[in-house]
């Protein structure tokens, strides 16, 4: 019998701790103060570019760097993880505004009815949004091309391709077992919250970082330039490969509704729903996680009780705002639906869009979920209390929304979780 497993099973491997213990006693470079300057002329010189495009990147990357400095507490990996991100950041930006200007029809793309998988994070967003995009007519941003996006051709595909793979075997090196919590692949779907990366207005830095001061002034901005470089980004991916409709996927959505609907006027949307304790004990583990690759002081009773504050204050408010849609452009789902009966849950959602649900795409599902591991060896175990919550919490935070989509009360007892159930 295995024994109760903690996130402490996931910490990285003896040799970057002790890395990171005694490498910054050597290497000071990686654990100096980053300025935007510095890294903006640095990226110029690695791209042989110098044109950003129009919109302020300045002042949110200036905000990263300062909260990275003074709340991070990042160690000698997370210093060295957060320069390479942000270069590879800025550089992608720079190719993307030549390739907008050698390819100025890229601009001419239109995004038509996107549909976008929302939820609290871990409710099998992930899942689902990979299923969606192995039928033909759709198409979702891929690993590499969203790490690599440039040109905005097939060129140099195999080589792109290898980088980022490269790049996300880095990852798991620092943390051999993070695959069994999120699926990772230079050929799977990705989130689609990186499409906002270039404009340094995204939640995405929040996972991997704590950063309260970023965190905090970041809640209080206007998130159009994010969303208009999304659609961008989406355009320039769509200039390589078309498709009938796009499916994308990001919890984070539900904070911006009605700047998302500014972009996308026509956009339909998934919810997906589980027992909310469990879903924010989940994503509460697998931050806490993440953050230790690249830092040694990460507190998880802090992130549970902050996963717990803001997913319920967004949640809240997206609710008021989707009830404003027709109801004929959002689909709820279950969480145990899915887990169920996945191709019968997809077809239902087919049917309700009025979409052709077609054989190729319903066996390309199957071979996917054929794929997916049965040990037990595969699953995230997690508990409650390693995060301070409790079941009493959904009574305190998420009452109304369990009454409205029926969610019973999540019992005080051990999760397990296959990782493709996401």
């Amino acid at each position: 019998m295995q024994s109760a497993a903690s996130i402490d099973r996931f910490r990285s491997p003896v040799a970057i701790r002790a890395l990171n213990k005694f490498g910054a006693l050597f290497n000071g470079k990686v654990s100096r103060r980053l300025t935007p300057d510095e890294l903006i002329e640095t990226a110029q010189r690695r791209a042989g570019l110098d044109d950003f495009g129009d919109g302020d990147f300045r002042e949110p990357l200036a905000r990263l760097l300062e909260s990275c400095w003074r709340d991070a507490r990042l160690n000698v990996i997370g210093n060295i993880a957060l320069r390479s991100d942000v270069l590879r950041i800025l550089r992608n930006r720079l190719l993307l505004q030549r390739d907008l200007r050698l390819h100025p029809e890229i601009a001419q793309h239109e995004i038509r009815c996107p549909l976008f998988v929302l939820g609290l994070p871990r409710t099998g967003t992930t899942f689902l949004h990979t299923l969606l995009s192995t039928d033909p007519g759709n198409r979702a941003p891929l690993t590499w091309e969203v790490m690599e996006p440039s040109p905005p051709t097939n060129a140099e595909k195999p080589q792109r391709i290898r980088r980022t793979s490269q790049n996300l075997a880095c990852l798991e090196w620092m943390a051999p077992n993070f695959r069994q919590l999120h699926p990772v692949g230079a050929r799977l779907p990705q989130e689609c919250v990186s499409l906002m990366s270039p404009t340094f207005l995204s939640d995405q830095f929040d996972t991997m970082y704590n950063v309260p001061g970023y965190r905090e002034w970041f809640l209080q901005q206007d998130l159009q330039p994010a969303y208009a470089c999304h659609r961008r980004f989406l355009q320039h991916l769509q200039e390589r490969k078309n498709g009938r409709r796009w499916v994308l996927k990001a919890p984070t959505h539900m904070f911006a509704l009605p700047t998302l609907l500014s972009t996308y006027p026509d956009a339909l949307f998934v919810q997906t729903h589980r027992t909310p304790v469990e879903a924010i004990t989940s994503v509460s583990s697998l931050i806490t996680i993440l953050r230790r690759v690249f830092s040694d002081a990460v507190d998880p009773m802090k992130i549970g009780g902050e996963a717990m504050h803001y997913w319920s204050s967004t949640l809240s408010k997206f609710l008021l705002q989707r009830d404003r849609l027709p109801p004929e452009r959002v689909l709820d789902l279950s969480y145990l639906e899915l887990r169920r009966d996945p191709i019968g849950t997809v077809r239902r959602l087919y049917e309700y869009f009025g979409w052709p649900f077609s054989a190729p795409a319903e066996n390309r599902m199957r071979e996917v979920l054929a794929k997916q591991p049965r040990d037990l060896h595969g699953f995230h175990r997690y508990e409650p209390a390693q995060f301070g919550l409790v079941p009493e919490h959904e009574q305190e935070f998420f009452s109304n929304y369990c009454e409205r989509f029926s969610l019973g009360s999540s019992r005080p007892r051990r999760s397990m979780q296959p990782h493709a159930i996401l």
